[in-house]
């Protein structure tokens, strides 16, 4: 047995490399389906198959507060709220709050803003994760009056201490403070599992002013299941502690319940079904390479009819006729899976290149052996799969007439051999949808490119800056910080307009706050009216670009002694005061202290969180009057190059405090692009694969075509000796493959309408049945397909009537 299957791999490798162009045609066909597919499975094998990097991650809960009252999912809770379910649960080992953090190493070098953590106790407890070296913090280290300490990364470790093994027990300046590092977590380790990776983990403190407020909803929270706890009885008794509270502080808690969700769903929900139209699409490109090369393979089985004779005279079976046939079609494709998986892990490096920052687990994808596994088994698949019909038609012969056939081939026509037929609408049909969700999200993302984000983004850097707590404590520290800043970054050369601003548009943060409307009712519990709050300096709106409607903007007049004012967006304006006039009114934000504002502009509407989403309701303070240690300077540029003023800036804040870095310099553009980038990352790769398709499409059309003409060369000869004329020819030729295109384009069509539908989560303003794009897409399809049937067409024109005859 393994001497035949030897024998059958030689004369296989020796056929294919007989035919060249066959050979090279096929494996690139089939390389680039498999390449795309790997490097997608890659992908989803890293986000979606790959465990989370903690112990029994069955038993890893999101906790999450749910707004019923308003519709609103699962958000952030407070620190009141939290110590509640901690102490109230019977149904979690441990439970853990935290909430991303910066913080700015001080002592080693140049300074540095850092990204950690700030959490309570049990967070290394709940993951069940044990440090490199030292410990790591528990619940007496959020106590009041308990040290300082840290744990640290392994990559801070090694990039800032040079992996010094004495460092534990030391201490480090972070924030101004003497912090003592009691553990550094393995190499790899990480959480949140963000873009940005976490270089430390400090404790929560809960008696700071803001840990005290029980609206102040900033925490994430997870929790481990105890052994033999479901999921339904921990969500029956968080939903049962959630009532209590909601009795217990009704002003805060009334319409609340609490959300429980597996943490790998938090992690991956949101890109799942991107990612799943994606593999269904390459898995789309890989079916269209497999019809090309069925069809090839076709086509050549009739070439080599006398040769599958003369064995079966010699005595070869059926068996062993299919047996080497298949050999060779998966020798084709184990070279063709060979060579993609190195344009896989080629294309993995652009894919890398492309991914958006924010794209969940990025830092594990690669090729594993589960991903070579995978490629093994598609080869091995794809081999049987295109080679099986082939090899079955090859080896169905009757004896005499191949033997008697001579050297011209058979003249049948396309339309009596239905298995090419069918591959060739399958190709069509397959092609159809993949460039119809391609047409969907280009659409999509130019009607986002086309929104208005309420705010000029051209010319225009950002920088942050987190003033630590220990070194300004005070407001007047904060205010006298940011005023000079301002004013020797106004003289910075090639400034225009320079601001600041807390939340900054797009950067993904938030603040809401509680509204309450001078002279009206006071809401009930649970009925607090809601506005987005930021707090900015008086040149801001310039620095944006961001236009004043009416009234004014602040000025540095706008003090702590002066009047408490306000400046609103038009949809508060129109919200809240329809028909009348806003200026002058007066409201009570709970971001400034429960004291009343009177409105002094209107400006307007930016949208803050996406372009997707409408801005909503939302009033800005000034900073002299509710002061907050971190805000992003905005400059505008004179020149078109605004990352031009990153060193200046850089300078000014030095020359305000030498200590003080300036961190996340970016232009407004880039932010922008980044706040675009999953949306433009999905329409690039499935814009890529419906380019693949529709390639492959026009090729596989073109050589069935092809083959046919010559086929039939000796049916033309006779038809135009006869008298027909090369228009003849070319309408019958054309006729024959649009015929099955037109199919192939009628059942994409129904095909897509199905399909889209799974892509609403990905499309803005177009519907998933865009009659535009799906006319549009059918008519390039059938273009391209055109073009592919006239060429061969062409050719079958110029065909000599004594020369075909002479074939004979």
């Amino acid at each position: 047995m393994m001497t035949t299957i030897w024998q059958d791999l030689r004369y296989g490798f020796r056929m294919l490399l007989k035919k060249p162009g066959f050979t090279v045609v096929a494996i690139l066909a089939l390389a680039l389906g498999i390449g795309a597919n790997t490097a997608i499975f890659s992908v989803v094998n890293a986000v979606l198959l790959r465990p989370l990097p903690f112990a029994q991650q069955e038993q890893l809960m999101q906790v999450s507060s749910l707004d019923v009252k308003r519709g609103r999912g699962q958000i952030p809770t407070s620190y009141p709220n939290f110590a509640d379910w901690r102490d109230q649960n019977q149904v979690f080992d441990h439970i853990a709050a935290y909430t991303e953090s910066v913080a700015i190493l001080t002592g080693v070098d140049n300074p540095e803003q850092l990204d950690g953590v700030s959490t309570s106790g049990d967070l290394f407890a709940v993951l069940k994760a044990n440090p490199a070296m030292g410990r790591t913090l528990t619940p007496e280290d959020e106590k009041p009056g308990s040290p300082r300490v840290a744990v640290i990364s392994y990559g801070l470790w090694q990039r800032r201490f040079g992996a010094n093994p004495a460092l534990v027990g030391q201490q480090v300046m972070l924030d101004g403070v003497n912090t003592t590092v009691v553990g550094i977590m393995p190499q790899g380790f990480d959480f949140p599992l963000r873009a940005e990776r976490s270089e430390y983990w400090m404790p929560l403190d809960p008696k700071s002013e803001t840990n005290m407020e029980r609206g102040a909803n900033y925490l994430s929270v997870i929790a481990r299941l105890k052994s033999g706890v479901s999921m339904a009885q921990a969500q029956a008794e968080m939903e049962t502690i959630a009532g209590r509270l909601a009795q217990q502080y009704p002003d805060r808690n009334t319409g609340r319940t609490v959300k429980l969700s597996s943490m790998y769903e938090s992690v991956v929900g949101n890109i799942r079904p991107a990612l799943y139209i994606l593999l269904g699409a390459v898995g789309f490109v890989l079916l269209i390479a497999c019809a090309n090369v069925a069809n090839l393979l076709l086509a050549r089985a009739a070439s080599r009819q006398k040769e599958m004779a003369i064995r079966t005279a010699l005595g070869a079976g059926r068996f062993r006729i299919v047996r080497q046939l298949l050999t060779e079609s998966v020798l084709l494709a184990v070279v063709g899976g060979g060579l993609g998986l190195l344009l896989a892990f080629w294309g993995l490096d652009l894919l890398m290149a492309v991914i958006p920052t924010d794209f969940p687990r990025m830092t594990e994808i690669g090729l594993d052996a589960r991903v070579l596994g995978f490629t093994l088994g598609v080869s091995l698949l794809t081999g049987i799969v295109f080679g099986l019909v082939p090899a079955l038609r090859a080896s169905r012969l009757e004896l005499n007439e191949s033997l008697k056939e001579g050297s011209r081939g058979s003249s049948e026509s396309i339309s009596r051999n239905r298995v090419r037929s069918l591959l060739i609408v399958s190709q069509v049909a397959l092609s159809l949808v993949l460039l119809v969700g391609a047409g969907l999200l280009i659409r999509s993302f130019k009607q986002l490119q086309d929104v208005n984000p309420g705010f000029e983004p051209h010319r225009v850097l950002t920088a942050s800056v987190a003033l630590p707590d220990a070194k300004y404590h005070e407001e007047s520290q904060m205010k006298a910080f940011f005023k000079e800043a301002l004013q020797r970054g106004a003289e910075v050369p090639g400034v225009e307009a320079i601001g600041g601003v807390s939340p900054l548009p797009l950067s993904g943060d938030m603040a809401m706050s509680g509204l309450t409307i001078e002279g009206r009712p006071t809401p009930g519990p649970g009925e607090r009216l809601i506005t987005h709050s930021r707090i900015i300096t008086p040149d801001y709106f310039r620095a944006m670009g961001i236009p004043l409607i009416k009234g004014r903007v602040f000025t540095e007049q706008d003090t702590e002694d002066a009047p408490r004012v306000v400046v609103i967006n038009e949809s508060l304006a129109r919200k809240y005061f329809p028909g009348e006039e806003a200026i002058g009114k007066r409201i009570d934000v709970t971001v400034a202290e429960n004291n009343m504002a009177e409105i002094i502009g209107i400006v307007g509407d930016v949208r803050h969180m996406t372009l997707d989403k409408d801005s909503g309701v939302e009033s800005y303070f000034s900073y002299q009057q509710v002061p907050l240690p971190f805000m992003t300077l905005v400059a505008r540029s004179k020149a078109d190059n605004p990352a031009s003023l990153a060193a200046g800036l850089r300078n000014a804040i030095e020359q305000v405090d030498k200590d003080q870095p300036l961190s996340d310099i970016r232009t407004m553009e880039q932010l922008l692009a980044d706040s675009l980038a999953r949306r433009r990352f999905n329409m690039l790769l499935l814009g890529i694969f419906a380019a693949v398709a529709l390639l492959l499409a026009a090729v596989g059309i073109f050589g069935v075509m092809n083959y046919s003409v010559t086929q039939r060369t000796h049916e033309i000869g006779i038809r135009m000796a006869l008298g027909a004329q090369a228009r003849d020819i070319l309408r019958m030729v054309v006729s024959q493959g649009m015929i099955l295109v037109l199919a192939g384009v009628c059942l994409g069509l129904v095909g897509s309408y199905l399909l889209t539908r799974l892509m609403k989560s990905l499309l803005y303003g177009v519907t998933a049945t865009d009659p535009l794009t799906f006319v549009g897409v059918a008519l390039v399809l059938s273009a391209v397909s055109l073009v592919a049937c006239f060429i061969p067409a062409r050719k079958a024109t110029k065909v000599d009537p004594m020369v075909a005859l002479r074939y004979e």
